[in-house]
């Protein structure tokens, strides 16, 4: 009987992990695709970086909310119905005609996204009460996305090269969640059992949306505004966001103040440690989102890559990745924060052999193995980052802490490609007829080398954990 248990957790195990996976297919799988998707629906630079950022954007501003859902109305269901939105979401984006229509459809799937995810890491939590258990499912999460990652950059650059039954290749990145996300949702109502509903939670309804404002209006003229000369309204919303993001701190000191549940718990900011990691996961997650914007971009458009070699290109980056992960989780007991900043440390060396060496008649080898050596350097700082960040962080905020730097990770992934994608889209945009895009990709490069010479002083800053005696 007890074998039977333990084997039906693994199994609901297995059911859970659908939803980060799918999450993380759909950002590999978008990058493999830019190029095929902004000839699709004749999007200009500016709208091809907002496929990627609106999407984090409606993540990024509901992540906590969604946590708190799956408390208050059941994780069971909370998965299931943010799964269900996720399928339609991703099935109306295979289907819009316009780059407008496809934003507004990315929008919504990544609000759906930050429904179905959180879910997952709390049923792990649910799932498996023993710390060996829960230890070996955390790490089969580490290596589902890891896996998901290879299948996303392969995936993304063989169907976009495709058709069926006349379905251009683009919309069959998007088309193909609806049989996934069918199967997965028969799996969650068939084999998951509810779990216990907190309904003396409450939810910050006004904070979430005082939140997605600010980041809409700080985001969008961001991404839109350079391709348009930084028009009036441009700079207006970007003031505006500053003004908005005030409100939303009043906001969140008053209902802290009536004990009201606040979307964030403003008094961590008082804390200089968590301050030193958010400013660590902005920089960090600036660069790593944007240089898989870019290199995507470069390897298709500017070294003639198609978009299935493409992907595989990137095939090696993803195991590097994950067996650097692994190494990781063990070598920062001993070694802490240095583990982080070897890793950075290796991602700059990539960097700067990728700027001497990334010209139009490179070797496919060295591309591979460069972008593979990003991987491994990544590898050893993005999955440690949370643990050394929080590791001066009272036990008591643990949670709450965990929650805020999720969505400030989002956050930063999508100001990475508005701002560093940015830089990118700048340099290509100065001649039209014949853009350059090995500038472009040089260019880019350095503003991550930028971002990761800030990531290394931050992680300077960072105290070492205080050892128990």
């Amino acid at each position: 009987m007890k074998k039977k248990k333990n084997n039906s957790k693994w199994l609901a195990l297995v059911i859970v992990l659908t939803a980060p996976m799918l999450y993380v297919i759909d950002i590999f799988i978008i990058n493999m695709a830019i190029p095929g998707i902004k000839a699709g629906v004749n999007a200009s630079d500016g709208e091809v970086q907002l496929v990627i950022a609106g999407y984090l954007l409606g993540s990024a501003a509901f992540l906590i909310i969604g946590g708190r859902a799956g408390d208050y109305l059941g994780k069971k269901k909370v998965l299931f119905w943010g799964l269900f939105l996720f399928t339609l979401t991703s099935c109306i984006c295979g289907i819009t005609q316009t780059a407008l229509q496809l934003n507004i459809a990315r929008f919504f799937q990544g609000i759906s996204s930050s429904i179905m995810v959180p879910q997952s890491i709390a049923f792990i939590q649910v799932l498996f009460t023993d710390p060996q258990e829960r230890a070996k499912a955390i790490g089969w999460y580490g290596v589902t996305l890891s896996i998901a990652a290879i299948i996303g950059q392969i995936l993304g650059g063989y169907l976009v090269d495709k058709s069926f039954l006349g379905i251009e290749g683009w919309r069959l990145i998007f088309l193909i969640n609806l049989p996934i996300g069918i199967a997965a949702l028969w799996a969650i109502s068939k084999y998951l059992t509810e779990t216990v509903k907190d309904t003396m939670q409450s939810f910050d309804y006004s904070g979430a949306m005082i939140l997605t404002a600010g980041l809409f209006c700080l985001i969008y003229p961001l991404a839109e505004g350079r391709e348009a000369g930084w028009p009036l309204w441009s700079i207006i919303m970007i003031l505006s966001s500053a003004l908005i993001f005030a409100c939303f701190i009043r906001n969140q000191k008053k209902r802290l103040l009536l004990n009201s549940a606040p979307l964030i718990d403003v008094s961590l900011f008082k804390l200089r440690e968590f301050n030193i990691g958010l400013l660590a996961v902005l920089f960090h997650f600036m660069m790593h989102t944007a240089f898989l914007l870019m290199s995507a971009v470069y390897l298709q458009n500017g070294l003639g890559l198609s978009a299935l070699d493409c992907g595989l290109y990137f095939v090696l980056h993803a195991v590097l990745f994950m067996i650097s992960a692994m190494l990781a989780s063990k070598l920062i007991v001993k070694f802490g924060k240095r583990v982080l900043q070897l890793g950075v440390a290796i991602i700059m060396v990539s960097f700067m052999l990728q700027i001497l060496l990334f010209k139009p008649q490179v070797s496919g080898l060295y591309v591979i193995l460069l972008i593979g050596l990003y991987g491994l350097g990544n590898g050893l700082v993005l999955p440690s980052l949370l643990t050394i960040a929080l590791g001066s962080i009272p036990a008591k905020f643990a949670g709450v802490a965990a929650g805020i730097f999720s969505t400030f990770q989002q956050t930063a992934s999508a100001l990475g490609i508005s701002i560093l994608g940015g830089v990118f889209y700048y340099e290509i945009s100065t001649n039209k007829a014949n853009p350059d895009y090995l500038k472009a990709f040089d260019y880019g490069i350095a503003a991550n080398m930028a971002c990761l010479c800030l990531v290394l002083y931050m992680l300077y800053l960072i105290p070492k954990p205080i050892k128990a005696k």
